[in-house]
């Protein structure tokens, strides 16, 4: 099959979801748990991106940074697990333009945006692409967040980010739906705990009515969410998965669900896409 052009800047072709995932701890690539295989299946449904912009809850800076890097290291960032995990590498190439790209959109917005000439891949952006992409062939740049940002202004973000979908790069952002470290293991057993499952439940219903305000406004509204949430660090990419998934004419970024339920306990591994169409080009 022949290379995919690549489109210049105001160019259209067929959008590119935004994708939201749920990453679980670094054995998440070894362990025999559903997600792996529909993350892989997902990657099989897509078009070929010609780059990829990943959001991971592991990469936290004072504003919105890219990583401008030629070549990303693996980053390691965790301790105590087996040691073949230290041994992964995904070697897939950088996406520069691609981040020059973002930064400049993410200013046009009006939003600071800094970038980063050395920041590699941290395990919530290598989990899921060595699942999605194991061939490591698809370049791939990353994107932090914001360390005293909020679930609106990483919404914002994404917002801004919506044209690179039409110019054939796959938004992945990637967090866990249900994110408690200290409760992690409750229901490890057997069925997750009810807490965690209203909180999915929600989040689905919200997600899949594209109700962008109730997400904002999630701390109040969705049942058990700080327990669900202690810290916003694993939500906040949904945030940009739905802001980069609407469209031109304002309709609400209403997502389907690609996956749901529970792994580890009480980690939710959702995942959504947001098919919006025709994003706003710059």
């Amino acid at each position: 099959m022949p290379a995919r052009a690549r489109p210049t800047h105001g160019a259209t072709m067929t959008a590119m979801p935004s994708l939201f995932v749920s990453h679980g701890p670094p054995t998440m690539v070894l362990d025999d748990i559903p997600v792996r295989a529909v993350l892989a299946d997902l990657a099989r449904t897509l078009p070929r991106p010609r780059a990829i912009l990943c959001v991971s809850a592991h990469w936290i800076a004072p504003r919105p940074t890219v990583s401008l890097v030629a070549q990303p290291e693996t980053i390691h960032d965790f301790f105590g697990f087996d040691e073949a995990l230290y041994c992964i590498r995904y070697s897939a190439p950088g996406a520069p333009e691609v981040a020059e790209r973002a930064a400049a959109l993410i200013r046009a917005a009006g939003l600071p945006c800094a970038t980063d000439p050395a920041r590699g891949l941290d395990h919530g952006a290598w989990e899921p692409l060595m699942l999605m992409y194991p061939d490591a062939d698809v370049p791939v740049t990353q994107l932090s967040l914001v360390a005293d940002g909020d679930v609106a202004h990483h919404m914002e973000i994404g917002r801004a980010l919506a044209p690179l979908r039409t110019d054939g790069v796959l938004i992945l952002a990637s967090g866990t739906a249900v994110h408690n470290l200290a409760e992690w293991r409750a229901g490890a057993d057997g069925d997750a705990p009810p807490w965690a499952v209203a909180f999915e439940d929600w989040l689905v219903d919200t997600v899949t009515a594209g109700d962008a305000a109730a997400l904002v406004d999630y701390r109040n509204r969705a049942p058990h969410a700080r327990r669900a949430h202690p810290t916003e660090d694993h939500f906040l990419p949904l945030a940009v998965a739905m802001g980069a998934g609407g469209g031109a004419d304002g309709a609400p970024p209403r997502g389907r669900v690609v996956h749901r339920g529970f792994s580890y306990g009480s980690l939710s591994m959702a995942a959504f896409a947001f098919d919006g169409d025709d994003p706003t080009t710059a």
